[in-house]
């Protein structure tokens, strides 16, 4: 993603080139009109200061329903919306019950390349999955299942339609996982009680956003051609993630925490021929102030019975990462500060953690550390400690209003700090984390790569060993050996006109750490000018790697300028045109990295030359993977297959 600094320290995308909207607007009202309520009302005197937050905490759980409403009343910064919705009646779900807890599982024969995930054995839910023999894939027009090896009988086998949106899959032998959020219909009354008299209008109040449901499908897939479902699952609310463990899926679900004409909705889970509303008393919540609250939902279903889910709730702020081990989830809440608050309060970042072992779910315990985190990589669990990176502070034009500071914190399993590193490059912010066992990698940028390494193994001493100063910047590290990083960005140039620089194509580095005082880039690779983009950078699914294959390849949509058109020199902030997307494929081994060739989808045509600012194509290349010997590239309206080693074309697939 296109990266630059906005004042208040977060980066903000600026090319132009794609949108990403995260969250609905009703999100964004939320905070606006809560950051209002608060500034007006003051701070809850009955909710324990924001500043006063300790090292570690214990969430607290409702009496009863009215405590819950007196809680949400009492904060004066939760979004109230004075209208009265209709809500639709729960329709009853049919079950197609399985007739026992393990069921047969697909296995296959030949090797293929998964998901990539950041835990070994916690899947990450995508919208493709492979299973050695067949692709399944989310698409615009729903969820395609494709016959894919071998290649010479690749076929479409089945299409599921979907009346929202799909947003990730599981494959689990002959059980296929998939999570859809839907948007209910906008109902709204009038405010007059009689009809208008006289041509005076109405006057309607509706909510400011659509409640959104998540559902939870589990398709019986053993004969690939006529899929049916199972079980649906659902829960009110907007899907966050997923994990796959063993058989059990644990999904997150975030529903934002709203006084409706005096009541809340409270989240409901559906399944089955049941529809039970969580009871306020089984809702944990952190009694601290906050900019915004929302209900986070954890529900864990085994995929392999019809056994009803398990769930527990937990009423805090707006859930910002989220990580996984075996056996815990570790939800991460920012605590921003108050606007009437002391400006020299900085934000914090509230951490939950939540066993789960078997589809059980228990809440454990809860702490704080100074910062912000940037995404699930910033997070790691090893021996019996839990490892965080953070930022602070704010980026800014000019080093003397530069605020920004970055940390490493390790904590014990009651989330106490036991070790920690602070104030690593000023006046940068963190791009980039990796934690490898007792060894952390950190990207902070503003002008320069500085890539550190840091010592963990001794959880009350945490030590930075060496860093490397590079220019431009990696998004994403990706472990290649116990000695050897893989760093995906951006290269950058340094403004003259400020102390800040501009990004310009993409940039694959390889590192080596051997000598961990002093890391080398010992290899990279730059595709494209200013504008060339990857989905690699915020979404590590997109990565296909295998050490063993030498392999490495990523989808890019690259962006070249003609330098004919800039006699004088090309100025650093200018913007290529798009002149192709496709599959970028890499040899990559502990000494070099390069190119062993690229594969599109479509040629390069005068769409492509003419699509400014924005880039749209249902032949847009999504993600890539191997059976056996064949490379799979997959498109919303295709599955193309090349040869593995010397990329020669196989065969191609028009998806429907």
């Amino acid at each position: 993603m296109n990266k630059w600094f906005g004042a208040n320290g977060f980066k903000f995308p600026m090319s132009g080139r794609r949108l990403l909207l995260r969250g609905s607007v009703g999100f964004m009202l939320g905070i606006v009109l809560g950051i209002t309520l608060f500034s007006i009302v003051g701070l809850p005197k009955i909710l324990e200061p924001w500043s006063n937050l300790a090292s570690r905490r214990t969430l607290l759980t409702f009496s009863s329903y009215e405590d819950l409403k007196d809680f949400l009343k009492r904060s004066a910064n939760v979004t109230v919306f004075y209208y009265e919705g209709v809500r639709g009646t729960p329709v009853p779900l049919v079950t197609f019950a399985a007739t026992g807890a393990e069921l047969a599982k697909t296995v296959s024969p030949l090797e293929y390349s998964r998901t990539n995930v950041q835990v070994e054995g916690v899947d990450e839910a995508d919208i493709i999955k492979c299973d050695g023999e067949y692709i399944y894939l989310a698409s615009e027009k729903g969820l395609i299942i494709v016959k894919a090896y071998p290649p010479e009988n690749a076929t479409v086998l089945s299409r599921i339609g979907f009346d929202g949106t799909i947003l990730g899959l599981f494959i689990n032998g002959d059980r296929l996982v998939v999570f859809e959020t839907e948007y209910g219909p906008l109902i709204c009354r009038s405010e007059n009680a009689s009809p208008p008299k006289n041509g005076s209008l109405d006057i309607i109040i509706c909510p400011i956003f659509q409640e959104p449901e998540t559902h939870v499908w589990i398709y019986n897939v053993e004969d690939r051609e006529k899929p049916f479902v199972m079980r649906e699952i659902s829960v009110n609310g907007s899907y966050f993630t997923s994990r796959m463990i063993g058989n059990y899926v644990y999904v997150l679900v975030s529903q934002p925490a709203n006084l409706v004409t005096g009541e809340v909705f409270l989240p409901t889970i559906r399944y089955d021929n049941h529809s039970e509303k969580v009871d306020a008393s089984r809702i944990y919540y952190s009694n601290v102030s906050d900019y915004y609250y929302s209900f986070t939902t954890v529900l864990a279903v085994d995929v392999m019975s019809a056994e009803a889910p398990k769930s527990e709730v937990f009423l805090v702020g707006a859930t910002s990462a989220t990580y996984v081990s075996r056996d815990n989830i570790y939800v991460a809440t920012p605590k921003m500060p108050i606007v009437n608050e002391e400006s020299s309060v900085s934000e914090k970042t509230e951490i939950h953690r939540i066993r789960i072992a078997e589809g059980q779910i228990e809440y454990e315990t809860s702490g704080v550390v100074p910062g912000r985190v940037l995404n699930q990589f910033s997070m790691d669990e090893y021996n019996g400690y839990f490892r965080i990176a953070t930022t602070t502070g704010q980026l800014w034009w000019s080093p003397e209003q530069a605020t920004s500071k970055n940390h490493v914190y390790v904590l014990n399993m009651d989330l106490n700090v036991t070790g920690k590193i602070e104030d690593i490059a000023p006046g940068e912010s963190i791009y980039s984390a990796r934690f490898m066992g007792e060894r952390c990698y950190l990207v902070t940028f503003k002008k320069v790569d500085p890539f550190f390494v840091i010592d963990l193994s001794d959880p009350a001493n945490p030590k930075i060993l060496g860093k490397l100063k590079i220019t431009g910047y990696s998004d994403y590290l990706h472990p290649y050996d116990e000695n050897h990083i893989i760093g995906i960005g951006k290269e950058a140039v340094e403004a003259e006109e400020g102390d800040f620089a501009w990004y310009q194509g993409v940039k694959i580095s390889l590192f080596d750490v051997s000598d961990v005082e002093n890391p080398v880039e010992i290899g990279k690779y730059e595709i494209g000018d200013r504008g060339t983009d990857s989905p690699i950078l915020w979404d590590h699914k997109a990565l296909l790697f295998d050490k063993e294959r030498n392999l490495l390849a990523i989808p890019v949509l690259v962006a070249e300028i003609n330098e004919k058109q800039y006699p004088g020199g090309v100025p650093p902030n200018t913007y290529g045109d798009y002149v192709w997307q496709g599959v970028y494929v890499f040899n990559v081994s502990a000494d070099a990295l390069t190119l062993r060739g690229r594969i599109a989808h479509a040629e390069v045509s005068p769409d492509l030359l003419k699509s400014g600012y924005y880039f749209d194509s249902s032949y847009e290349v999504k993600r890539s993977l191997y059976i056996d010997d064949v490379l799979y590239t997959v498109s919303d309206k295709k599955v193309k297959m090349n040869n593995l080693e010397n990329l020669e074309v196989i065969g191609e697939i028009e998806l429907p």
